[in-house]
């Protein structure tokens, strides 16, 4: 069984607080997991709430480097940290400057950590991968980005990865942002892992609109019969919308507690 435990979304839940951020604690055949932290301690907050031991985190991942995914993460330490070494980039939105990146350095971090950066495939445990750097194949999925780094070059968040669970229905994926694009993911997680089935993909998928990325991004969910869809965090509503018309799909809720 997987359980999936939303610590931090975009949408408040029952006695929890929300904001613009994501971090989920995941617990597979007794292996444990947090992913990402959102961009504050209100996962520390929510986890206390949820009756969640946040003391004894021996694995994290971070999908990017996002504030709103890893700017947590000063307020832990201790464990075994995972992500792309592009993480730690200096990043900035493209229609205001704004500053987007982590604020914790990569020397920060590394001292507070047992850092394992890299943009190969990581074995997490038995049957939980990270991903690593997620190649870009598509011809409609990221083609264009906001996001441009100090010296104004493109930023295509080429540290954007994901993780993989392996079950015995297939492989379920669990999204950051997305920024890769929802099916380079897949089809890189089934390279990775070696199985051709997917069940299901949880996460921020990063579609705005209903656009031919959206709908291609749907066609091909279909078109493999991927059953269990939640798209959350940076989905927009448009976007939602063509989802509901295509699938039972459920918006998750920080607080929620989502089993398989």
């Amino acid at each position: 069984m997987i359980k999936v435990s939303i610590l931090t979304d975009n949408y408040p839940g029952r006695n929890t607080s929300a904001e613009h951020g994501l971090s989920y604690f995941i617990e597979h055949k007794e292996v444990r997991v947090l992913f990402d932290t959102g961009q504050s301690d209100l996962f520390l907050v929510n986890a206390a709430k949820m009756g969640i031991d946040m003391t004894v985190i021996a694995r994290i991942v971070l999908s990017h480097g996002h504030f709103d995914h890893g700017d947590g993460l000063p307020y832990l330490s201790g464990g075994k940290l995972v992500c792309h070494p592009g993480c730690f980039t200096k990043r900035y939105r493209n229609a205001d400057h704004s500053y987007l990146g982590l604020k914790c350095s990569y020397r920060e971090t590394a001292e507070k950590f047992n850092l394992v950066t890299t943009d190969k495939p990581y074995k997490i445990s038995d049957t939980i991968w990270f991903l690593g750097e997620i190649p870009r194949v598509t011809d409609f999925e990221s083609t264009r980005t906001p996001f441009s780094l100090e010296d104004g070059t493109p930023d295509f968040v080429p540290d954007d990865s994901a993780i993989a669970i392996l079950t015995e229905h297939g492989l379920f994926v669990i999204t950051g942002c997305g920024h890769a694009g929802i099916v380079n993911t897949l089809e890189h997680a089934k390279r990775v892992t070696n199985e051709n089935r997917v069940y299901g993909i949880m996460g921020g998928f990063h579609l705005k609109k209903k656009d031919r990325q959206t709908m291609q991004t749907i066609q091909y969910l279909l078109k493999h019969k991927i059953t269990h869809v939640i798209p959350s965090h940076c989905t927009a509503f448009p976007a939602l919308v063509q989802f509901s018309e295509n699938f039972d799909i459920r918006l998750p809720k920080t607080g929620d507690v989502i089993s398989f």
